[in-house]
């Protein structure tokens, strides 16, 4: 059954300190690099908020300030989608001012939420999500890895690309920002909520994961170059391919292990692209082969 909106005198008394608890743990969510293990993520938004409900994330706690007062009702049609809703003593509101100071927007929207995190495996991130009759596409796996990507704003946009291109799942490698984190899931618009998602693994483990599952690891070049020669490998069978960071590159031990390498032609003016735009182009090429290949 839907859930109907209430007031807020109907709803939970207005937070009126910020020493209250529950903006503290907003405070921390929305201001922080990421959630801890076992810690919440702060989602900043109506729009975002409504995107991760329908997407049947648990919602931990919902704040909104007094400006935000007409956003309750869209959110709660967005809730009543989940099997798990909002429940109504976790509703919260404060001032403007007040909500300000735990917001991580130079202009905040006047919502924000806590949801649990999805608990991804593995197997999910090879698999991919599941359609709305819950079968899974059949495609082979295609996993995009940051392996110290350090700048947010590109992490987030990786992950936005990874969804929009048909990629199984993405991975970011210990010493990676976040995914989670307030600045990387707004770039990703909501993806990283959605998309099969693993964090802080360390970079050994996961390459021998990896082959053990028999996916192809594919190593990216961030130099440009003239020639087309290396650029194109088969992208349609189980792949993971691997970003490194905007500086250094990738890992040696990545690159040791990889079987397949990577690059981008551009002109020799260019020293090379951003991490985000990278990836962007090396994923819209997977999806070109594997759409080509259907």
């Amino acid at each position: 059954m839907a859930q109907q909106p209430r007031s807020r005198s109907e709803a939970t008394d207005l937070i009126t300190s910020r020493e209250n608890r529950w903006l503290k743990m907003f405070r921390a969510a929305l201001r922080g690099s990421g959630p801890a293990e076992g810690e919440p993520i702060g989602v900043e938004g109506p729009k975002i908020v409504e995107d991760a409900l329908r997407s049947g994330l648990e919602v931990e706690a919902l704040l909104l300030n007094e400006s935000a007062e007409s956003e309750l009702e869209p959110i709660l049609r967005a809730a009543s989608a989940s099997d798990a809703g909002i429940p109504r003593s976790r509703i919260f509101h404060t001032t403007d001012k007040l909500f300000a100071g735990v917001a991580s927007t130079e202009t905040p929207q006047g919502v924000a939420a806590l949801f649990r995190a999805p608990a991804w495996e593995f197997d999910d991130v090879l698999r991919g999500v599941p359609n709305s009759d819950g079968a899974l596409s059949g495609d082979a796996a295609l996993v995009i890895v940051m392996a110290g990507v350090q700048d947010p704003g590109n992490v987030g946009t990786i992950v936005r690309s990874a969804e929009a291109f048909g990629a199984t799942g993405a991975i970011a490698a210990r010493g990676t920002a976040d995914p989670w984190s307030p600045k990387a899931l707004r770039s990703s618009a909501g993806s990283a909520l959605r998309l099969p998602l693993l964090r802080g693994i360390a970079t050994p483990v996961l390459l021998a994961q990896l082959k053990m599952s028999r996916v192809k690891i594919v190593a990216t070049s961030g130099t440009s170059t003239s020639s087309a020669a290396q650029s194109a490998p088969d992208l349609r069978e189980p792949a993971a391919i691997f970003i490194g960071s905007e500086g250094a590159g990738l890992p040696e031990e990545v690159l040791h292990s990889a079987e397949a390498s990577i690059s981008i032609p551009m002109l020799s003016s260019v020293e090379s692209l951003n991490a985000g735009v990278a990836a962007s182009v090396i994923l819209f090429d997977a999806a070109r082969q594997r759409r080509n290949s259907g």
